[in-house]
């Protein structure tokens, strides 16, 4: 298999985590439900590739997001290998709390928005209302033990709303980690980021104490601009990057978002760079191509159709 010519580049970190989010985020917005056992094999075979942090599921209203509906019987066949501190789970509020501490998970994510047109179509609520909302959530979840990650959407623009200024979203990010949060991912939910605004919200956080050590980055890639905002994030200091296998993705209530940043792309750009990922760029090359076949489509990820261009 052909791999990157590896070039060490000495403005990014020595070693990055991928959080992978392919399962969750990488399916939520499938039209058609895909079957437990291919969800619980997808993050089988993530996991054997080396991905150490995979979002499984979501216990949200089964109404809302259908296709995560069958998150406790993923886990259950799962096993051990689908809980622990690196296999969170997306909770909206107290009710999926008490469902996935019934499952047993060790993580959970709380999402919320920077704009208040997404809060209410995401949330059915107001940012005040959504932030009030994930309070009890975060204090249970430290009460059980439970790592909790905070999630703010539309960072970066919203479908509805356009530009939302960063001041906005440096507040809505510091309401979250006031609560508790031990991470927070920034979120670019339709992808129209470009690296000087992602340079101006990361030194705005910083300002307002929000260290690169406690965040994440999650850019979508409508625009084909996933990569190069990661970068800028990289060389900011961000260690931690969301990805999902495959490029799979979006967001079931903005239908701009397209698919994530995809994991191989991700992977082959840190290889080249000389940047430890932990990940085998061949065994999860064959995992995605395995998805793609499950889904019945190629898969959006350059390195994917490059590499493995039977997955087509």
């Amino acid at each position: 298999m052909r791999t990157p010519q590896v070039e060490p580049d000495p403005t990014l970190p020595a070693e990055i985590t991928i959080y992978e989010v392919g399962a969750r985020d990488g399916l939520q917005n499938e039209k058609a439900v895909v079957p437990a056992e291919v969800k619980a094999e997808f993050v089988r075979r993530l996991a054997s590739a080396g991905l150490g942090t995979i979002e499984t599921t979501s216990f949200v209203n089964p109404q809302w997001v259908p296709q995560l509906a069958d998150a406790t019987e993923v886990l259950d066949m799962l096993g051990d290998e689908g809980r622990g501190p690196r296999r969170p789970v997306l909770v909206p509020n107290e009710r999926g709390l008490d469902r996935a501490l019934d499952a047993g998970v060790g993580a959970v994510a709380i999402f919320g928005s920077a704009t208040e047109t997404f809060a209410r179509k995401n949330l059915n609520r107001t940012v005040d209302e959504s932030i009030e909302m994930f309070r009890p959530v975060v204090a249970r979840s430290h009460e059980a033990g439970l790592w909790v990650r905070g999630y703010v959407s539309m960072c970066f623009g919203d479908p509805w709303e356009g530009p939302v200024p960063v001041p906005q979203v440096v507040d809505v990010a510091q309401r979250l980690m006031d609560l508790g949060c031990d991470q927070l991912s920034l979120g670019d939910t339709i992808g129209v980021a470009t690296s000087g605004h992602v340079a101006r919200l990361l030194d705005a956080l910083q300002d307002r104490g929000i260290g690169v050590d406690r965040i994440g980055v999650h850019f979508h890639d409508t625009y084909g601009q996933a990569l190069s905002n990661t970068l800028v994030a990289l060389r900011h200091g961000v260690t931690v990057v969301d990805s999902s296998a495959g490029g799979l993705g979006g967001c079931p209530y903005a239908e701009s978002a397209t698919g994530n940043l995809a994991t191989e792309d991700l992977v082959w750009a840190m290889e080249g760079a000389g940047v430890r990922t932990g990940v085998d760029l061949e065994a999860l090359l064959a995992t995605s191509a395995w998805m793609a076949r499950q889904l019945g489509r190629p898969s959006p990820s350059a390195v994917v159709r490059a590499l493995t261009p039977a997955a087509d």
